[in-house]
């Protein structure tokens, strides 16, 4: 994310910040689907909104897996799953992988990136695009140690200043990024979060709540946060400014930002 760009977040006014808690998992095709609206809110509403992620644990093992609502008890069976994600959403999806090499549990990544969240949120953040970007666009399975080290790598190279490979590897051996993962999964046994992507949006202010399961227009994640806040305002959309802030777009999530905003400047009377 660029100075300028964050600069740019700083001018965003008025209303109670917003806390969101993002339910996830790496291997989730409808999270990554969820990419461009979910993108799109962080530029809009910036500064206003505090988020954190938790990680789902998707799939412990293929031996424990059943998924009944899609018919998914073993990996050959999840490759349909994730083309109908990418055909809902538009956002490419190689699911090849769940012929070729598949991914025997999800754990390894969501411990990866909790070793990369103890640096650092933005760390964190980079580090799970990385994640996804892996698996879904390139096929690798995120599975193995080998593919969490040159993602971690490819981060240090990246972003220098706010992540070490070492420190994350050091993480990784010694357990840290297990026990948050551990504690992640405790937090989303106490909510009772069963689907991903799911997202808990709260006005701190007010301490007013509601709940977001599953994959969602975007329409949709602006009238939860017009619930709980109806005074926030987002900023206008720059396209380039947009770029500058993520770094790495692909041309589904440009999409999703050069959609008509006349929907919402009627929701705000504008």
């Amino acid at each position: 994310m660029t100075e300028n760009s964050e600069d740019s977040f700083n001018k965003i006014n008025n209303g109670g910040r917003l806390e969101i808690i993002y339910y996830t998992d790496p291997l989730c095709c409808w999270s990554w689907a969820f990419e461009p609206q979910w993108r799109r809110l962080r530029y809009e509403f910036g500064s206003n909104i505090n988020w954190r992620y938790r990680m789902g644990g998707l799939i412990s093992g293929w031996k424990e897996f059943n998924d009944p609502f899609n018919s998914i008890s073993r990996p050959a069976q999840m490759g349909p799953l994730w083309m109908e994600a990418s055909h809902i959403s538009g956002m490419p999806i190689d699911n090849t992988i769940w012929i070729k090499d598949y991914p025997y549990s999800s754990y390894p990544a969501c411990i990866a990136f909790k070793c990369a969240e103890i640096q650092s949120p933005e760390a964190a953040e980079q580090y799970l695009r990385l994640l996804r970007e892996a698996v879904m666009l390139n096929g690798l399975n995120i599975a193995k140690e080998e593919v969490l080290l040159r993602l971690a790598n490819e981060l240090e190279s990246k972003s220098p200043f706010d992540f070490n490979a070492k420190i994350f590897v050091r993480d990784l051996q010694s357990g840290a990024g297990q026990k948050m993962f551990l504690e992640d999964l405790k937090d989303l046994r106490y909510h009772q979060i069963g689907r991903f992507p799911s997202l808990i949006i709260k006005n701190t202010d007010t301490n007013k709540a509601v709940i977001i399961v599953g994959y969602r227009p975007y329409n949709v994640l602006l009238e939860a946060v017009f619930a709980v806040a109806p005074n926030l305002a987002p900023i206008e959309m720059n396209e380039e400014e947009y770029k500058g802030f993520w770094g790495n777009v692909i041309e589904r999530e440009m999409k999703e930002v050069t959609k008509s905003r006349s929907g919402l400047k009627a929701k705000m009377g504008k």
